[in-house]
């Protein structure tokens, strides 16, 4: 598989699970009901579909990367849906983990 596919299977994943959750938590806290807890339900058993896809058969692995763009997603869906401005440090942090993503997901091994 190639890194540009795993990393949009990532990116979609990212869609699904944060939208999925953004979705429930509409629903519940902002009280906008079960359509919406519904939907991000449905999206968050997207979400698990879609990682099954990655080429890497090592769960713990493709789920430790997956981390990475979940915390750098989650930032990004916050300024676009929420109007949620990170500081320097949010920043910092989300790169650190894009960058333990990388690491974890695409360094080279022997196997």
């Amino acid at each position: 598989m190639t890194v540009a596919r795993s990393v949009a299977l990532f990116v979609v994943a990212a869609l699904f699970e944060i939208g999925g959750a953004w979705l429930v938590w509409q629903g519940i806290p902002e009280h906008k009901g079960w359509v919406w807890i519904g939907a991000g339900v449905i999206a968050l058993g997207l979400y698990g579909v879609v990682a099954t896809f990655q080429s890497d058969e090592n769960f713990g692995r493709i789920l430790a990367a997956y981390g990475g763009i979940f915390v750098a997603g989650s930032i990004a869906w916050g300024m676009v849906a929420d109007g949620y401005r990170p500081d320097r440090w949010d920043i910092i942090g989300a790169l650190v983990c894009l960058a333990g993503m990388t690491v974890i997901m695409y360094a080279p091994r022997s196997h």
